[in-house]
């Protein structure tokens, strides 16, 4: 060849070799083969998913075999027929040469000839010879466990660029400095992105950190990296993969029924998706890929997916024992990471560096040293305070690493006025509760106390992620939580944050002793978990800020005490036939109606309804359904109605009404469903059918009849 025709090859190599950074593992592997060192390996398998590098890395390999002086052969699974005849004639006379180095790409498209390759052709190379095969699939595992192999073959799996390579790989295409951690997140480190982001990124000269590869490069890349998918099945069950933190075969099941165990082994075998104790991942760039190509896509599909997942995921964490809840709430709280600031304040990869462990007495010493370092000594005194009367509410956070207490934290439930005096905080969360939605008996007020780790205070950590997702499983499982609180050091730091999870700052901001703290108020019977997800999951889909939600504050919910609920109750039956006096009642700003989503009417058929499960519920039933839902005209007409004597029917519908009283109550207090009837069964029975049903089934069969117009104005019943 002459000067003039290797110039463009000369040019082509020198490139490759300043972009080609990293694998230094596998390029000392070689060079020791190469070298003829004691113990190095004749043969090495590479394997990884599309993108990897593998095919870089061969090119690099042989530059540096004909550097040593050796003959190199390069066999390409793409154009070789994948026969033995085809695989050794791709191969040439050249391999049976003294030392020569075999460098096989892209195996996956002869896979077929595996066995052949293992027990025929390798064999017969010649002493001294190097092979290096490369492919996307692990070799049959039945070849590194023979052990006639043993010494003699090294197999590697290739991962992503570490960090520090993948940002020099950057560097070294020209992108800014400020735009690499954008690149990195996207990417995953895989070179095959990483090369069409640098080369996107320069192109389109960006600067700001939040710039993303277009949806044409994701479509262009998407097929390099995942190939063929062999039905829609398989690309939804890659798409479910991709959304979740880690896919199991249960979470199939709940969304894909009887496929799922064959979904399940095909994911699990794929060159892309890695293998962990909780279940399945896939490489970051894989899975940022397949969310955006299916977001910009099929936008209704992925909000459908959203959703049955989100329920799936909140349904574990309700039911999770306590040695499951951080990995339950952690999984939930995944399916929002691309939402606002979620992925900045919680790191689900760093929160392997501790662990979350119940406080002991033998933690209080650390406990109190920790307090002091980070807030001070009268920050030390409450916490010794709370400690004293409440350690069950305290968690402290274990370094893995050294075994030494990192952090603590407190989650504090509040029944009665308790510690006010000694703990500012906490009487700055009862004065904000009593002035906008008091406690009912039995509920409780909660705040995130402590969030203590000195070494990085109240910023993005390991310790602050799993505080974070205690005090979000407690949002989901608390029993009667009116009002939570998150403290923080008053710096607005979290503020952004915290407002896009519907947690507003209160007015107040107490002080202990050099510290000031901001308390972050949401009211959970204005809001309460499943509808604050809802309403989280709307945001994440429209890319808009998630709005407030009512407070008694300022309108939207009515917090009643059961004196003034039952009396709403009784006021409510009585104006039943009375829209305008109805529309006025308190109930219809109470969270027993505005959750079920039905008119206050309604809600009162429903809760007369639910008395014919009970026992002698027929007779309460009958009498509350003359009396108000028929409309009788007096109490005594009612009592004539019904065939029963007076004081037999007043002790029905006495009880009836004390019994309805008891359900909605329930329900206003606990946020469950009130049983559903004909008109909210999605029948397409009109709203009034319920009340015809009832009226009909309050009265003997005899005295059956459609009420009469003179019934329909007569509203007004002495005595009740």
């Amino acid at each position: 060849m002459s000067r003039g025709e290797g110039v463009i090859d000369d040019s082509l190599t020198a490139g490759r070799d300043r972009a080609f950074v990293g694998r230094h593992a596998e390029l000392s592997l070689f060079k020791a083969a190469l070298a003829g060192h004691a113990g190095a390996c004749p043969i090495h398998y590479l394997h990884g998913p599309g993108g990897i590098g593998k095919s870089t890395l061969l090119r690099r390999l042989a530059r540096e075999a004909r550097l040593a002086g050796r003959t190199v052969v390069d066999v390409d699974g793409r154009t070789a027929a994948p026969t033995p005849e085809g695989f050794a004639e791709a191969a040439g006379p050249e391999v049976r040469a003294p030392g020569v180095v075999l460098l096989v790409d892209t195996f996956e498209k002869c896979q077929g000839l595996e066995g052949w390759l293992w027990e025929r052709f390798l064999p017969q190379l010649p002493a001294g010879a190097i092979v290096v095969v490369a492919g996307r699939a692990a070799p049959d595992p039945r070849w590194a466990a023979d052990p006639g192999w043993d010494g003699l073959l090294q197999v590697t799996s290739l991962r992503n660029l570490a960090p520090e390579d993948a940002a020099a790989f950057l560097t070294a295409r020209g992108v800014p400095s400020q735009v690499h951690t954008t690149l990195l997140s996207f990417t995953g480190g895989n070179p095959l992105a990483l090369a069409l982001a640098a080369a996107l990124a320069v192109k389109d000269g960006a600067s700001a950190p939040s710039w993303r590869p277009d949806q044409d490069a994701v479509a262009f890349l998407l097929p390099l990296l995942i190939g063929d998918t062999p039905s829609p099945l398989h690309r939804r069950a890659l798409e479910i993969c991709a959304h979740a933190y880690v896919t199991s075969e249960s979470l199939l099941r709940a969304l894909m029924g009887d496929d799922a165990p064959e979904l399940f082994s095909w994911l699990r075998v794929q060159p892309y998706v890695e293998t962990s104790a909780a279940g399945l991942f896939p490489h970051d760039v894989v899975r940022e890929s397949l969310e955006a190509d299916l977001r910009w896509r099929d936008p209704d599909g992925f909000a459908a997916m959203h959703g049955q997942m989100r329920r799936y995921f909140l349904d574990r964490l309700s039911s999770a024992p306590e040695s499951r809840i951080l990995q339950a709430t952690g999984a939930l709280t995944y399916l929002y990471r691309s939402d606002g600031h979620m992925s900045e304040f919680n790191g689900w990869r760093e929160v392997g560096l501790v662990e979350d462990q119940p406080y002991t007495p033998a933690h209080r010493e650390r406990v109190l040293e920790l307090a002091r370092k980070a807030e001070g000594e009268q920050s030390a005194a409450v916490a010794a305070f709370w400690l004293d009367r409440r350690p069950e509410a305290f968690r402290v956070y274990r370094s893995n690493r050294t075994g030494e207490v990192l952090a603590f934290s407190a989650w504090l439930r509040i029944e009665e006025p308790e510690g006010l005096d000694v703990d500012p905080v906490v009487a700055a969360a009862w004065r904000h509760a009593r002035a906008n939605g008091p406690l009912r008996p039995g509920e409780h007020l909660a705040l995130a106390r402590f969030s203590v780790y000195p070494e990085e205070y109240q910023r993005p950590s390991a310790p602050m992620t799993f505080m974070q997702w205690r005090a979000t499983a407690e949002y989901v499982r608390a029993d009667r939580l009116t009002w939570s609180y998150a403290v923080f050091q008053d710096n607005g730091s979290w503020n952004d944050y915290l407002r896009d999870l519907n947690m507003l700052p209160a007015d107040e901001r107490p002080a202990v002793g050099d510290h000031r703290y901001a308390l972050f108020a949401h009211d959970w019977r204005a809001q309460p978990a499943d509808a604050w997800l809802q309403e989280k999951s709307t945001a994440m889909l429209s890319g808009a800020a998630m709005p407030p939600s009512p407070s008694s504050a300022d309108g939207g919910l009515v917090v009643l005490s059961r004196p003034e609920f039952d009396a709403a109750v009784r006021e409510a039956l009585r104006t039943l036939r009375k829209p305008a006096a109805l529309a006025g009642n308190p109930l219809n700003h109470s969270r027993l109606v505005i959750e079920s989503g039905r008119g206050l009417s309604e809600v009162l058929a429903s809760a007369a309804e639910g008395l014919l499960g009970e026992r002698s519920g027929e007779k309460r039933h009958r009498a509350v359904t003359a009396t108000y839902f028929r409309g009788a005209p007096t109490q005594e007409a009612a009592a004539e109605l019904l065939g029963l004597p007076f004081s037999t029917y007043r002790r029905h519908l006495t009880s009836a009404l004390e019994r309805m009283s008891d359900l909605l109550w329930h329900h206003e207090l606990r946020g469950t469903a009130l049983p559903s009837g004909p008109a909210g069964d999605g029948s397409g029975s009109r709203p009034d059918s319920r009340f015809r049903r009832t009226c009909a089934t309050a009265l003997p069969r005899s005295q059956t009849r459609t009420p009469s117009s003179s019934y329909s104005v007569r509203f007004t019943v002495r005595g009740r």
